[in-house]
């Protein structure tokens, strides 16, 4: 009797946890109390992905995106390698950007041409 109970209360206390988390996590990002997009969330109306009116970029487009930010951000980085990959039925690109130090950063480049540095910031620290 005494192992049934330690094992009920186990399994309370496990549901009491998923609970407490569950509760702290609200509905997600975005989403308010009454199922509806959070102030600055647009919701699918614009975004290209679903419509579909905005056309993908190319490698070369990724390539050229790339090179502009290594540019603006990241002071003597070359373009050394573009690696296209599908994701959400759409082409990306992980670009490869490297100085003469032999110093590698990579950017991912979105199937309409958003460019972001891949890995956090402590990734990009030298």
């Amino acid at each position: 009797m005494k192992r049934f109970l330690s094992v009920i209360l186990a399994a309370v206390g496990v549901a009491t946890l998923v609970g407490l988390a569950a509760a702290q996590m609200g509905g997600g990002p975005g989403v308010g109390r009454r199922g509806g997009m959070g102030p600055g969330m647009r919701g699918a109306i614009d975004c290209p992905g679903i419509t579909g009116t905005a056309a993908q970029i190319t490698e070369e487009k990724a390539k050229e995106l790339a090179q502009q930010y290594a540019d603006k951000y990241l002071a003597g980085f070359v373009v050394e390698k573009v690696l296209p990959f599908t994701g959400m039925r759409h082409t990306m690109y992980s670009v490869e950007l490297k100085n003469p130090q032999g110093e590698v950063r990579t950017l991912h480049i979105t199937p309409f041409g958003g460019v972001r540095p891949f890995g956090g910031p402590w990734r990009q620290r030298t």
